[in-house]
């Protein structure tokens, strides 16, 4: 994880000096209104402000002007502590920005220029700031990586640090799911060519930037659907107030207009609506301290919500790069011509499996004397590759391919490659037939390792609810084995990019939220499907644009962190809610009885806090109101803990010390501020 993103406290005194100016910066009305409790608050302090000198030019019946001043102060510093915790989550979010852009400063870029299709190495050195999208530079070794991009030629080690915190090198290259390249991180060795895949303003900084200032934070549809609640709770406590008048009129009792209002804040929920933004920002900020980069809000709401993960079997589940173990001649095919024919389909593979059965051949490739070769690439479609020269086809691929491909043309499958196929793998391999000219010439064994700690992983999101798929390019038996060993619940075998897209939109149409990862291009459409699609920062561009997140580790099993950081803002929102709601029981024994008190003695019954007078109830209710707000905002920008235990055990644990403790803790708190206040009044 990001050193700057650890280092980032709680309460850094420069957070907390910016959070606290803007607090008052943002009490202007036009701010104040996008959040409907917290404006009624505020408009309660303009009646209240008014009322002070309407009690300072001579009005008798509203109460003394000291305590109605307190009244106003009390509702004002609610209103600053409010503004608080939202600018509080915000400037964190400024903090981090500011450490990003440190990252991004100008660099200059080696652009190349093309002369018709091909690119020349003439160099004009230009400033990052002009690099336009589909521009090529070229980077070496001690270069800064100008802007986005992907490597088109060449193979480099890059240092990542300044983005992810890492400090270990990865490789990127030209070719294949590696290839993109982020601005601002630093080659260390070779040289690469990168075609600009963003235009300015529009790279993955800036963006990253955008969003963790908040300037492109927008509410999610819960944050939505909570703020209209509490808009109706407002509602419903503005004619509650109201209607207490008449009643208090018929009782002959004077309630001043600072008892209403203070009974009116202390009812409506504050707490939550205090605090709702900032639960929301502190989300995504905790994703971006996972260091997963989330295009809004929603996404990590959304995470919370996952029933079904999708997961690729290659570096997820298992270690990836599967390398070749075994060469398996057909009948009456000698080892050296098979080697010399598996050595040539995979001249041009430069995936690691295809690297690796260059090594195992052993075999000097530059005596190799080609004339016009043609190299056939790997394709999802066709599941082989291969070559074409001096009229012989050699073709590599998964067995079922391989076996269409001769038996279209009349040549049968062997038997004895068929068992070997199946015994390879059950044993967990993954056999690749090689053919020449559609005839089978025998089997290459590649085998791939379970990474350790996996299957505790599993079990942890089984707990949660959640069914685990692994998808994978293996035959089904290949792929029921490792499933087995890995301890998924489903898996997708020899998986085609539409079989992902069906399996997402079949589970979506019974009703349940699916997320992915992935960092190919043949993953982008499964990943824009997705409820929740996570793109690793080393794909692809168009797996990182069509997800709604980017992960910056590039570790496949982030996807069980970002879904615990969303169970965790749902259950923060959820539980501060109940908090919230239940401690108006308590400010209802306080005011209510402190208000009715002297003309209706019975109601003495209700005043079961004892409290010293009306005063001082109604005072301590509303001083109890405004304190719990700041004292909520650790738990609201760190969010509740979650644990894995099931919804229900969830539910009961949080409404027993959410729910209760709502409860109890105001009538302790309002007792222990009436007896200071007591003093005074």
């Amino acid at each position: 994880m990001s050193q700057h993103h650890k280092q980032n406290k709680l309460f850094e005194s420069s957070l907390l000096k910016e959070a606290f100016l803007q607090s008052f910066t943002k009490l202007s009305p036009a701010k104040m209104f996008r959040n409907p409790v917290m404006f009624t608050v505020w408009i309660g302090t303009v009646v209240m402000t008014a009322v002070c000198v309407w009690i300072a030019a001579g009005e008798a019946s509203q109460g003394s002007l000291t305590y109605n001043i307190v009244v106003t102060s009390v509702l004002f510093i609610t209103l600053l502590f409010a503004n608080f915790a939202e600018a509080l989550a915000e400037a964190r979010g400024k903090a981090q920005a500011n450490s990003l852009r440190k990252t991004r400063e100008e660099t200059a870029a080696r652009l190349i220029q093309p002369v018709g299709d091909v690119f020349m190495n003439e160099e004009k050195i230009i400033p990052s700031s002009q690099l336009k999208k589909g521009d090529v530079f070229i980077c070496e070794a001690g270069d800064i990586i100008p802007s986005d991009g992907e490597i088109i030629e060449g193979l480099a080690t890059i240092d990542e640090s300044a983005i992810t915190g890492e400090s270990a090198p990865v490789i990127r290259e030209a070719g294949g799911d590696k290839s993109s390249v982020t601005g601002g991180t630093k080659v260390l060795s070779d040289h690469i060519k990168v075609r600009v895949t963003t235009e300015q303003g529009e790279s993955f900084l800036d963006k990253m930037i955008a969003l963790v200032e908040g300037a492109s934070r927008q509410k999610t549809p819960n944050e939505i659907a909570l703020t209209i609640l509490l808009a109706g709770f407002t509602l419903v406590f503005i004619i509650v107030t109201v209607t207490l008048k008449p009643f208090a009129d018929f009782a002959q009792t004077p309630i001043t207009i600072a008892a209403f209002l203070a009974l009116f804040v202390c009812l409506i929920p504050t707490t939550i609506g205090g605090l709702l933004s900032a639960i929301g920002i502190a989300g995504m900020d905790r994703a971006l301290r996972a260091n997963v980069i989330t295009k809004s809000g929603k996404a990590v709401e959304t995470a919370g919500d996952v029933d079904v993960l999708l997961l690729d079997k290659t570096g997820t589940i298992t270690i990836g790069n599967r390398k070749a173990t075994h060469f398996y001649p057909a009948n009456g095919v000698t080892a050296d011509h098979f080697q010399k024919a598996v050595v040539l389909s995979s001249m041009t593979d430069d995936t690691p499996e295809g690297k690796s059965i260059v090594e195992l051949a052993e075999i000097d490739t530059t005596n190799f004397k080609l004339n016009n070769p043609r190299y056939i690439k790997f394709t999802a479609e066709t599941r082989t590759s291969g070559i074409d020269v001096d009229g012989v086809r050699i073709r590599k691929g998964a067995a079922d391919a391989i076996r269409k491909l001769c038996e279209a043309k009349g040549n049968a499958f062997p038997k004895e490659t068929e068992e070997l196929v199946k015994t390879i793998a059950g044993n967990g391999g993954t056999p690749l037939v090689v053919s020449e000219n559609e005839q089978v010439i025998g089997v290459i064994e590649l085998q791939d390792i379970i990474k350790p700690g996996i299957q505790e992983r599993f079990e942890r999101l089984r707990k949660m609810g959640i069914k685990t798929v692994m998808v994978t390019g293996d035959n089904p038996l290949t792929a029921k084995y490792i499933a087995e060993k890995a301890g998924v619940d489903d898996f997708i075998a020899e998986a085609k990019p539409e079989d992902k897209m069906n399996y997402i939109r079949a589970e979506q149409a019974s009703g349940r939220l699916v997320a992915m990862m992935g960092d190919g291009t043949n993953d982008a459409p499964a990943l824009a499907q997705a409820d929740v699609g996570v793109a690793m920062n080393s794909g692809t561009q168009a797996a990182k644009e069509a997800g709604n997140m980017v992960d910056l580790d590039n570790d496949p099993t982030k996807l069980i962190e970002v879904v615990e950081i969303g169970k965790q803002l749902l259950m923060t929102r959820g539980t501060l809610t109940t908090f919230s709601i239940a401690n108006d029981v308590a400010k209802y024994f306080a005011i209510v009885p402190a208000l009715f008190i002297s003309s209706i003695p019975a109601l003495q019954g209700l005043n079961i806090m004892q409290l010293h007078s009306p005063e001082t109830a109604i005072l301590s209710a509303v001083i109890f109101n405004a304190v719990i707000i700041p004292l909520l905002i650790p738990l609201a920008l760190k969010g509740v803990t979650y644990k894995p235990i099931g919804a229900s055990a969830l539910l009961r644990r949080n409404l027993f010390i959410y729910g209760l403790g709502g409860i109890i803790v105001p009538f302790i708190g309002i007792k222990l501020i009436d007896l200071l206040v007591s003093l005074f009044f």
